[in-house]
């Protein structure tokens, strides 16, 4: 495996693993309670589980396009 589909993978983990958590601190039931109540901007975490969807969605296409360079002939030449 490359460097680059190596990255990719990790990246990829990462994202998820950020994901998950993000998704864990329920977002959208924190916006019932009072702003007093808020342990965290639940907008917030909303806007960053869509950033971080965007990035894995990203990460994606790289590694299409990483395994495409490397099935063609001549590709991931060092």
């Amino acid at each position: 495996m490359s460097g680059e589909h190596e990255f990719l993978r990790e990246l990829k983990v990462e994202v998820e693993i950020e994901l998950t958590e993000v998704r864990a601190s329920h977002a959208e039931e924190a916006m019932e309670l009072p702003v007093t109540d808020w342990l965290f901007d639940p907008t917030e975490a909303e806007r960053e589980e869509i950033g971080l969807r965007g990035l894995r969605d990203a990460v994606e296409v790289l590694e299409v396009e990483v395994y495409e360079d490397d099935a063609r002939p001549g590709g991931n030449v060092a």
